[in-house]
Order: C-alpha cells, then sequence, then structure tokens
C-alpha cells in the first residue's frame, strides 16, 4: 500500500485533543487495510517526527433511524479504523497549520 493512502485525516476531538496535550498521543483516521507498521512509516514521512507507539481500533458502525415525512429512515453509518499514534518526547504534530 502506498504511503499516501494510509492517513485518511486527522481526528480532532476534545478527547483527542487532550491526549495530544498530555501523552503527545495523537489520532488519525486510516485506512481500513493498513497495518501499525504502514501507519508508523506514513506519519514519520509526513510531520517529520519520530514515532514511539502505535495502537489501532476498528469502530465499528452503528444503526441510524431519522423520522421524516415518509416515515422512519433505517441507515447504517460505516465502519471506520483508528490508529493513535504517540510520538517521542519533546516532538509535536501542528494540526492546525493548513486552516
Amino acid at each position: 500500500m502506498k504511503l499516501t493512502e494510509v492517513l485518511v485525516k486527522p481526528i480532532i476531538t476534545e478527547k483527542a485533543n487532550s491526549q495530544q496535550d498530555k501523552l503527545r498521543r495523537y489520532a488519525f483516521k486510516v485506512n481500513y487495510k493498513a497495518n501499525k507498521l504502514e501507519v508508523k512509516k506514513a506519519v514519520e514521512e509526513f510531520y517529520g517526527v519520530s514515532v514511539i507507539d502505535v495502537n489501532t481500533v476498528v469502530v465499528p458502525g452503528k444503526n441510524k433511524t431519522k423520522f421524516t415525512k415518509a416515515g422512519f429512515v433505517k441507515g447504517v453509518k460505516p465502519s471506520y479504523k483508528k490508529a493513535y499514534v504517540t510520538v517521542a518526547e519533546g516532538e509535536a504534530i501542528d494540526l492546525y497549520a493548513n486552516i
């Protein structure tokens, strides 16, 4: 798999931001087929930091229902893979540089 296909987007939530400050851990949405070694190489190449640890989680899809004029509409949100990347002491990733 190409390294440009591994990282989909960074996850920016309150929980992820608190982990960035306290634990130097960053969350990314990654390709479903990517493994830990590919995630590590991609983060090191794109952000120029040294990665200590990578943890991956598969987030299951959820059932969703909406009430509309036509009645109840049922659907499923897709599942995705998430990676928590811990960087070395004294290093950081600037996720807000492109905003």
